[in-house]
């Protein structure tokens, strides 16, 4: 099974749906750092660096994939060109940001910026995408894959040349099964058909998370299938403290991100720990990927079913009857498998979860000290960073939540 065009203009809006609140979170901050009179300068080099990474890579993946498609249709020539054009003026006030002097000028650029791109946003998804879904010659999945491609291309300071190399083994792999996954469904077969997609998605979730996401999407559709079968899950027995743990509340988060923040922060925990999954749909697919790569390991109790809610308890199973967590024991959070535009949000959610006085330690593959400076905009005075090691290849380092910090 692969990505429909339905899915595909889905997840077209809710990558812009990601970007653009990533820009008002930023701008929010320096318009807070500003107010305070504090160093307004950390609120811009995040605002700058986020644009830089995540914006302008993505604007220029379109332009060469998506843009070329619809300048073709009917009528979207005039609007097309108008939208390369506003991507100019974000590339220009982008630069001016990253040179005002003063802290009012660089706010007034930034809140300029903001505007024009929350409205470039709004046009794309209310005048591009509609049409381009609506158009029966347009495939709107493999656009979607190609701006992938050219989007981490562009991260990677690679050049953007059209996406028409044929797939490679693994890729070719994943279809087959999928489509094997999709045969299994269609006969009746719905929980052996998300097991082999899940162990498809544990195969390829480290070495290829490009894989890994059309995986997970092709799982939401295969669990619609799972309807009169019995399924049992290996997980272990309910947890006697159900209600216990922080709270992880992925809703805001882009659907890409959401399994990836999760298991980091499962990842995170010490046996017998657990956190509190806030979903605004039912986490079965997740599941069936816990299954898949934690079987036995994890717990997993439903609080809050529906139907515009979901919470589930998700905990570590203690190793050995009556084993507690070791003394002193700090877990860990090891971003180095995250692809570098995943890793700050990962990182950021993962905080939030914690409880007051909680932490983690950072293990990472260069010094987070851009991510300092983000902290120092968004927490001030409300956590802790401790170096545990510098380098030369790895780094480490306890992040924790003061204790009355404001969430």
């Amino acid at each position: 099974m692969t990505t429909t065009g339905t899915e595909a203009f889905e997840a077209m809006l809710a990558h812009h749906a990601a970007l653009a609140d990533g820009v008002e979170r930023r701008v929010a901050a320096l318009r807070s750092a500003v107010r305070a009179g504090s160093g307004h300068e950390p609120a811009v080099a995040e605002l700058v660096a986020y644009v830089a990474s995540e914006v302008l890579p993505h604007a220029t993946a379109e332009e060469h994939a998506l843009y070329r498609v619809a300048a073709g249709i009917g009528g979207l020539g005039a609007t097309v060109t108008g939208m390369i054009d506003e991507h100019r003026r974000l590339t220009a006030a982008v630069e001016r940001l990253a040179t005002a002097a003063e802290a009012d000028v660089a706010l007034e650029t930034a809140e300029a910026f903001g505007s024009l791109f929350a409205a470039h946003v709004g046009k794309e998804n209310e005048l591009v995408l509609p049409p381009l879904a609506a158009s029966d010659g347009v495939d709107l999945a493999g656009l979607l894959l190609q701006m992938h491609r050219l989007t981490e291309a562009a991260q990677a300071g690679g050049s953007i040349e059209d996406d028409a190399a044929a797939a490679d083994t693994e890729t070719q792999l994943v279809r087959l099964l999928l489509g094997a996954a999709r045969q299994l469904a269609d006969a009746g077969r719905g929980d052996r058909a998300c097991r082999l997609a899940a162990g498809a998605w544990a195969a390829v979730r480290v070495p290829r998370p490009d894989l890994a996401a059309r995986v997970t999407a092709a799982l939401h559709g295969l669990v619609r299938s799972v309807t009169a079968e019995q399924v049992t899950f290996s997980s272990g027995p309910p947890s006697a403290t159900a209600r216990s743990g922080a709270t992880l509340d992925v809703r805001s988060l882009a659907p890409a991100q959401r399994h990836d923040t999760i298991f980091a922060a499962y990842g995170a925990l010490t046996p017998g720990a657990g956190f509190v999954l806030v979903n605004d749909h039912d986490p079965k697919p997740l599941r069936y990927q816990f299954e898949a790569e934690h079987a036995g390991d994890f717990t997993w109790d439903v609080l809050e079913a529906g139907p515009t809610v979901w919470q589930v308890r998700i905990g570590r199973q203690v190793v050995g009857t009556g084993t507690a967590a070791p003394a002193g024991a700090e877990p860990e959070l090891d971003v180095r498998r995250f692809p570098h535009g995943q890793r700050h949000d990962v990182i950021f959610t993962t905080f939030d979860s914690l409880a007051e006085g909680g932490g983690f330690v950072l293990v990472n593959d260069h010094d987070p000290r851009p991510l300092r400076y983000q902290f120092e905009a968004q927490h001030a005075g409300g956590y802790s960073w401790d170096y545990l090691q510098a380098g030369p290849d790895v780094w480490r380092v306890r992040i924790s939540r003061a204790v009355g910090a404001a969430r």
